[in-house]
């Protein structure tokens, strides 16, 4: 099984995402996926810093359920079931058949650029 790896994008021209992620879907080898958010203030809202925790936890440390994780973080369980949902919602990571929790990418990039509005027109 080919590894998984995604990139992690800031393109405020949600639909240019959506046509450079259907080009890149055409190629005949896997290519990654990716996850497009519109600004920063999106990304930032709901790429926390103790939701990258939990992910680089998942990545580092493989199938776990909720409790374990939230001990591993040293958080609370319900906080972090909170936040393992909104990492879920956003495909970062996922729920085997019992219900633990696993990040499937081995590589996450973040591409972005931020530059000022008179070099964007």
């Amino acid at each position: 099984m080919e590894k998984r790896k995604l990139t992690i994008t800031l393109e405020p021209d949600w639909k240019s995402a959506l046509r450079n992620a259907g080009k890149m879907a055409q190629q005949n080898s896997y290519q990654g996926e990716t996850l497009n958010f519109q600004t920063p203030g999106a990304f930032f809202a709901r790429l926390t810093e103790r939701r990258w925790i939990i992910i680089n936890t998942l990545q580092q440390n493989g199938v776990m359920g909720v409790r374990e994780l939230a001990r591993q973080v040293g958080r609370d369980v319900k906080r972090v079931h909170e936040d393992a949902q909104t990492l879920f919602e956003l495909g970062l990571i996922e729920r085997n058949e019992n219900g633990s929790l696993h990040c499937p990418y081995e590589d996450i990039h973040v591409d972005m650029h931020i530059v000022s509005d008179t070099q964007a027109a």
